[in-house]
């Protein structure tokens, strides 16, 4: 089940980068508002592998803009925020490690029930293995049986002291223990360690610490049409692969093909011809359209950004015969 964040969700402004620590912020941004991100986290000793990242995850300073301007999210300067540590009250860290210390336990009881159910799992398929051996084997001395029982046996195998033939396996060798009984010697309950990925709590929620809280990112002069697009449903990401500013997905890029290669330009910027040559072959070779758009105001028409984003015009250029 889906948990939902508290809102507004603290972005954390570190080196320059604005970073998502949590999984809930990461999933409720991504379902409700459209925001994929990148993920940047790796293993220390194995960078290289670039396939499964996790987090944290990176947001480009539009989307970032985009968030605070809805009042979903709000900047933080960690920096500054995490100075509240030295002040924290022993008892309030007392309390924090064994908030922790219950979840390691209950991560443990979690963890000891699967290994319990593949134990049980595995127990019961030896002794289906043993059952099936034990089957073949009664009907095999069966078999042996009846082909003795045809030949006629002399007077003195009747009355001998091995005269009876015990099929079922009647001697006095001690049977070998069960599967089942051979159980583990049950271990105390160990703790198993959790490293919380935000810092709330201890500390409090960023929205309530004006003074941590940074203003709107800086965005650059392609903000009007990543607003335009996103408000028209579109997924947006970086468009470094193919060489353009953004790539629009109609719908999550976990189950749509991206449609548009992304360019902005201002109103009254002269451009290349060559580069709408370029970028038109170049969308049409991977199956996608160029978009070429930009806000008919300036900034220095305006005094707020969405009077720009409300005049963005678009542009989509494609190759017929190719």
């Amino acid at each position: 089940m889906d948990s939902t964040p508290t809102l507004p969700i603290p972005i954390s402004y570190i080196s320059g980068r604005y970073l998502l620590f949590s999984i809930d912020a990461v999933t409720y941004l991504r379902r409700e508002h459209h925001i994929c991100g990148v993920l940047i986290g790796t293993l220390p000793q194995i960078p290289q592998q670039n396939v499964f990242l996790g987090l944290p995850l990176e947001l480009m300073p539009e989307e970032a803009r985009l968030l605070v301007d809805k009042g979903v999210a709000c900047i933080v300067d960690e920096a500054k925020a995490h100075d509240g540590m030295r002040s924290l009250l022993e008892e309030d860290r007392r309390q924090y490690l064994r908030e922790l210390e219950s979840q390691g336990q209950h991560a443990m009881r979690i963890l000891a029930d699967r290994k319990e159910q593949q134990r049980e799992q595995t127990l019961r398929k030896l002794d289906e293995k043993k059952a099936k051996a034990q089957a073949a084997e009664v009907a095999k001395s069966a078999a042996g049986a009846e082909a003795a029982a045809s030949s006629v046996p002399s007077p003195a195998e009747k009355d001998g002291p091995n005269s009876t033939l015990d099929i079922f396996g009647g001697d006095d060798k001690p049977s070998s223990p069960s599967p089942a009984t051979l159980t583990n010697t049950p271990t105390p309950q160990q703790v198993m360690g959790i490293t919380p990925a935000t810092s709330y709590p201890p500390l409090p929620h960023p929205a309530s610490l004006a003074c941590e809280l940074l203003s709107k990112p800086d965005v650059p002069l392609s903000y009007p049409v990543f607003a335009h697009l996103h408000s028209h449903g579109y997924f947006l990401s970086p468009g470094l692969r193919f060489g353009c500013q953004y790539v629009a997905y109609p719908g999550d890029p976990l189950r749509f093909h991206s449609h548009f290669l992304v360019v902005s330009a201002e109103w009254d910027q002269e451009i290349d011809i060559m580069d709408i040559v370029n970028g038109g072959r170049l969308g049409t070779g991977v199956k996608k359209g160029f978009l070429l758009g930009g806000p008919q105001k300036r900034r220095d028409e305006v005094d707020a950004e969405a009077d720009r984003i409300d005049t963005v015009r678009t542009f989509s250029i494609e190759w017929a015969g190719m």
